[in-house]
């Protein structure tokens, strides 16, 4: 009895999240402020289009904030990428910050003073974005500066798990403030406990060391601006295995992404209700149970060839998603994609942190930037097309069976990303404490 105990404890720990990257201090502050920020921002994505519907009872305007959001991520998610591969990383991030939270306070008083405007409130969220895209790089691009690299995998588990837990309770909680103090008091409240939860990641960004740009090679001037982004393009190009790595996952999102046909499944299909909630939480919950089940994600050294399984393996369960009719069976294949989904972008998120040159990295992640907030938004233009012209059942499990197929094309036709390996083959056992470099 005795002697199975650490059989079974081993067992639990290959299965289990890893947790050892929090070992090292400045990752766990930083993981801690940004699972404080991230809770706070998702109180702020509610908050804003209730807002906004509040002050026009227009969707067309709700609908103007997707683009106030994504056009200053497009353009500055690219500049902040290059801004992030010249200059020091921690004064990047501290000037992204200070410019977020200007625009959290700005969002604060707008909705104090009770008569606001909608073109006042779609400059916040574009300012908001602009914040935003400059500092998601270098906060991505500084994490193989924190942990080694045999721990990169757990790192970038704990972040998605993070993100993907805050999508599911600050929703919730933010509904729950506008329904017990209604929006007038609400909405001021949601704001203010963003940029109250958000001074830890201030905190923690402010305790980092200085992280100047590495020497660059031999021949290369670092570069910002257009030029620097430029210089990424081109080296994104002679790189196959990223090229591809963002390839994959562009399928996977413009193809498949089910999401802007939920209002009209949940209505039709499940007679409204409760169901488009349902609905919208199921891919976010499977990515958290996916994150809290990765322990096994950090030892895969074939990632390239598990991470085509991983868009396959989402493709497919948005497939059979589609064709289910019972709302519990939709939740959990939609679970079971979202689990896909969660390994699909550790798996890419790593290869790249640890594939590309500490040169390149914040340039890399500007491109990641735009390719993670813009494939869903694409996703959500194909799908409502599609099924305006030949309905939601075509639009749904269509999309998922030609995202599977397509990803299968692309790694038999382009081998050199199933044949991609682990960057490093140390042990994963050896203490951890420091951070890496």
């Amino acid at each position: 009895m005795t002697e199975a105990n650490p059989t079974r404890r081993r067992g639990s720990r290959r299965w289990a999240i890893d947790l050892r990257p929090l070992a090292v201090p400045a990752y766990r502050r930083i993981w801690l402020g940004n699972t404080l920020a991230m809770f706070g921002f998702q109180l702020t994505a509610v908050a804003v289009p209730v807002e906004m519907y509040a002050l026009t009872g227009d969707s067309f305007w709700v609908g103007l904030l997707g683009v106030a959001g994504f056009v200053p991520l497009l353009v500055f998610g690219l500049w902040g990428g290059a801004v992030a591969d010249a200059r020091d990383r921690r004064r990047v991030l501290l000037a992204g910050s200070a410019l977020l939270w200007a625009s959290m306070l700005g969002l604060l008083v707008h909705a104090l003073l009770g008569d606001g405007h909608p073109v006042v409130l779609l400059a916040l969220v574009t300012v908001h974005s602009i914040a935003f895209a400059i500092s998601s790089p270098a906060r991505s691009a500084i994490l193989p500066r924190l942990l080694p690299p045999e721990l990169v995998p757990a790192g970038t588990t704990l972040n998605y798990t993070t993100f993907t837990a805050a999508s599911v309770v600050g929703p919730l909680a933010a509904g729950l403030i506008i329904a017990a103090f209604g929006t007038d008091a609400g909405l001021p409240i949601a704001y203010a406990l963003d940029a109250v939860l958000f001074t830890g990641l201030v905190v923690a960004t402010v305790r980092l060391p200085a992280m100047p740009p590495e020497p660059p090679a031999e021949g290369e001037v670092p570069r910002g601006g257009l030029a620097g982004i430029a210089d990424g393009f081109r080296y994104l190009a002679t790189t196959p295995v990223l090229l591809l790595s963002f390839g994959i996952d562009l399928i996977a999102m413009i193809l498949a992404m089910p999401r802007a046909l939920f209002p009209e499944v949940a209505q039709e299909r499940f007679g409204g209700g409760a169901a488009v909630g349902w609905l919208y939480s199921a891919i976010a919950i499977g990515a958290m149970l996916g994150g809290l089940t990765s322990g096994w994600i950090g030892r895969v050294r074939r990632q390239g060839l598990a991470l085509v399984v991983a868009v396959v393996g989402w493709g497919v369960a948005i497939a059979l998603a589609g064709l289910a009719g019972q709302l519990w069976l939709v939740v959990v294949l939609l679970a079971v994609a979202g689990m896909a989904d969660l390994v699909s972008a550790v798996l890419r998120q790593s290869m790249l942190l640890v594939y590309a040159p500490d040169r390149m990295r914040g340039r890399l992640q500007g491109v990641n930037t735009v390719v993670v907030a813009g494939g869903p938004r694409l996703g959500d233009l194909r799908a409502g097309t599609v099924a305006a012209g030949f309905g939601t059942g075509v639009a749904w499990v269509g999309g998922g069976l030609l995202s599977a197929v397509l990803a299968i094309a692309l790694a038999v036709v382009f081998p050199a990303l199933v044949r991609y390996r682990s960057a490093t083959a140390a042990d994963r056992d050896r203490p951890v404490g420091t951070p890496a470099g």
